[in-house]
């Protein structure tokens, strides 16, 4: 994987340059943050909204193999990246699509993302893609990797919603301010 994601960010900037070295840690271990929090029943489906190149889609396609994952950016050349290291690890739980979340129409039982816009956003444009059928030990809903103070982005949401803290779970210093937020549908 890391040879791939080295090679992909020569061409185009899935990644920081100057955190590749950091890939492991604040890209693939903070998207399986998101496992510390669920483990998605076999054939669940879930949209990762704003994948970039990948995160956390890749990482959790790996971890659940009976899972599908569609990735889903605006960006086409990020999505073609993702799409050739999806399939060069030779991920079939995995579709890329090239789109803006306003123009799926297929319903998910989670929308997972990772820090792709306001989490009120998020809802307004992918409420529509959760599925009503009930499937996982959490209700469907948003799984989102956050950090930072979050409290004014979502005191809309009242009491609806779950914060993880990912130093929890993890001891790097990197996750002290990280957290999977989970609101239900």
């Amino acid at each position: 994987m890391y040879e791939l994601y080295i090679d992909w960010n020569s061409k185009i900037n899935l990644i920081s340059r100057k955190d590749k070295e950091n890939l492991y840690e604040r890209h693939v271990l903070h998207s399986l943050g998101i496992a510390k929090v669920i483990r998605f029943k076999d054939q669940s489906a879930i949209l990762d909204a704003g994948t970039g190149g990948g995160f956390p889609g890749i990482p959790l396609a790996i971890l659940f193999p009976q899972v599908r994952f569609l990735l889903l950016d605006s960006i086409g050349k990020k999505i073609y990246a993702a799409k050739d290291i999806a399939s060069q690890m030779g991920l079939e739980n995995v579709e890329c699509c090239h789109a803006r979340i306003e123009e799926e129409k297929r319903t998910f039982d989670f929308v997972v993302s990772r820090a792709v816009m306001p989490l009120n956003d998020l809802v307004k444009v992918a409420r529509k893609n959760i599925a009503s059928k009930q499937q996982n030990a959490l209700p469907n809903g948003f799984l989102c990797l956050k950090g930072g103070d979050l409290q004014a982005e979502w005191k809309i949401f009242k009491n609806k919603i779950i914060e993880y803290e990912l130093s929890d779970y993890f001891e790097e210093a990197f996750f002290k301010t990280k957290k999977v937020v989970y609101l239900p549908a």
